[in-house]
């Protein structure tokens, strides 16, 4: 009986330092293109979209603590326009060279098929604080406010119901030099 034990125990290690072999030839030989414009591999997807739900958790649950009020919704457009629209870009605009050559593309978050408008609050809230690992999104949780993480979640979160003022403000013209106010 120890003996097929033995042997099943060998299979196993050897099937294990097969695949472990056979992916690293699969990686040396070009097998996985880091190039963006690259076609995303079987399962990968599938995979990303797993880890990125396990990770969010119960972000789900979380509910923007601020009003929603024109004030803290154009306070969101500033955030945007300087930190997100680069990648998710303004309505009415073209996508920037950057967005195009990103992969995975960074939807346009004030397109009628990628608003966010029906997604958790907190879930977007989460990828606007933590980033989303390896899709070019970059986590702001160490460089903007709390209360701005939620200002753009808020604006991104009722993009399909904005105020005629508010959807003038999102990528109108400033004048020169001119910052927002925080």
């Amino acid at each position: 009986m120890s003996s097929r034990v033995g042997w099943f125990v060998l299979g196993i290690v050897t099937m294990f330092v097969g695949l472990v072999c056979g992916a690293y030839l699969f990686v040396r030989a070009g097998g996985v293109s880091m190039e963006t414009n690259a076609r995303p591999l079987p399962l990968e997807k599938t995979v990303a979209r797993l880890a990125l739900r396990t990770s969010i958790g119960n972000a789900t649950d979380q509910k923007d603590p601020l009003p929603v009020t024109d004030a803290n919704l154009l306070a969101g457009v500033h955030v945007y326009e300087d930190h997100c629209a680069v990648c998710h870009g303004l309505p009415g605009r073209a996508r920037t060279a950057i967005a195009r050559g990103m992969f995975p593309s960074p939807p346009p978050l004030f397109e009628k098929g990628d608003m966010v408008t029906d997604d958790p609050e907190g879930v977007t809230h989460w990828k606007v604080t933590h980033g989303i690992r390896l899709s070019g999104m970059p986590g702001f949780g160490r460089t903007l406010s709390h209360a701005e993480r939620w200002q753009v979640t808020m604006l991104v979160a009722h993009a399909d119901t904005l105020s005629p003022a508010i959807r003038a403000a999102i990528g109108g013209a400033r004048a020169e030099g001119e910052r927002p106010s925080r």
